[in-house]
This record gives C-alpha cells, sequence and structure tokens, in this order.
C-alpha cells in the first residue's frame, strides 16, 4: 500500500523503514523535499527559506485538530499541550476535612498515647455549639507541594513519516 506523502504511521521494528524519517522534529532541507514542504510548511518549524521541521512526536500523544466535544478546547494543527507532570494547588484538590482525634479522658502526661488531644479541665476548644476554630497549627499541614505523574500508561514505538508517497489532494 503506497502511502501518502506526509502520512505518519505507528511502526514497532527497531528501525525505521526507507522513504520514511522519524517523528523527531528534525530539520529537513527544502530543497530535497519541496513537496513534502508544502504539505508542511514551517507548522513544526524551521525557517520556512531553507529548512522545515518534522513533527516531533517523541513523548507525545497526537489529538486531532479541531474543536473538543467534551472540554470545548479548540487544537491547531502543530499546536502542543500539557505537561508530563503537574502540581495540585488548593483549589484544584476536592473539598475534604480532616478529622480531629480526641479523648474524653484527661491528660496524665504531656506526650499522649496515639496523638490524640485529651480532655481538659473546663472548655478547652469550644462550647459544642457549632462550629468552632480551631488554635493555628493545631492541625498538621498535609501533602508535600511536589509534582505527580499526569500521563496515561504508554507503549512506545516508532513514530514516522513518509518521505515519498502519493500527494494527496483535499477531500
Amino acid at each position: 500500500m503506497t502511502p501518502y506523502l506526509g502520512e505518519i504511521r505507528m511502526f514497532a521494528g527497531v528501525f525505521v523503514p526507507a522513504g520514511w524519517a522519524p517523528c523527531d522534529g528534525r530539520l529537513l532541507a527544502i530543497s530535497e523535499h519541496d513537496a513534502l514542504y508544502t504539505l508542511l510548511g514551517t507548522t513544526f518549524g524551521g525557517d520556512g527559506l531553507e529548512s522545515f521541521a518534522l513533527p516531533d512526536l517523541r513523548g507525545r500523544t497526537p489529538v486531532g485538530t479541531g474543536t473538543s466535544t467534551s472540554s470545548g478546547q479548540t487544537y491547531v494543527l502543530g499546536q502542543t499541550g500539557g505537561q508530563e507532570e503537574v502540581t495540585l494547588t488548593v483549589q484544584q484538590m476536592p473539598s475534604h476535612r480532616h478529622t480531629a482525634l480526641g479523648s474524653v479522658a484527661a491528660a496524665t502526661s504531656g506526650d499522649p498515647a496515639g496523638g490524640t488531644w485529651a480532655a481538659a479541665d473546663g472548655t478547652a476548644f469550644g462550647d459544642g455549639s457549632g462550629d468552632a476554630s480551631m488554635a493555628p497549627g493545631a492541625l498538621a499541614q498535609a501533602g508535600g507541594s511536589q509534582p505527580h505523574e499526569n500521563r496515561s500508561p504508554v507503549l512506545a514505538v516508532q513514530m514516522m513519516i513518509s518521505l515519498s508517497g502519493v500527494f494527496p489532494a483535499p477531500a
């Protein structure tokens, strides 16, 4: 099956076959690949005078151009986006509570077993009539503000673009 010029395919081999180039962002000379340049232009890089770049799909997931029906995000040809790692902000975390543990038994030491608060003589935190503000530092801060993995499971294969073939006609 003859490929279209500029067609991108996946290949499970350890090399890229003749007539194809890896989608690694490399620059090609316009003078040597003028038909492919006609299709790609400088969409993926290059100076447009002597060189143009192939798409760089290393570590990237391709997405169709146009407007997403789920997010409303519009993707244009050559646009990149996304992050491999992301650190959540407090605003992105689901609403939740940190429960404080306590005991009604009187304190017998300054280092209570299990790290729970013991009852004190008198009203220590509030009168029990509703929400009461805790003293600053009463609950330890949770989380380490470290980025977490933001990728779906992957399987690496060769992503390659055809350097020759049928020049595609617009639909």
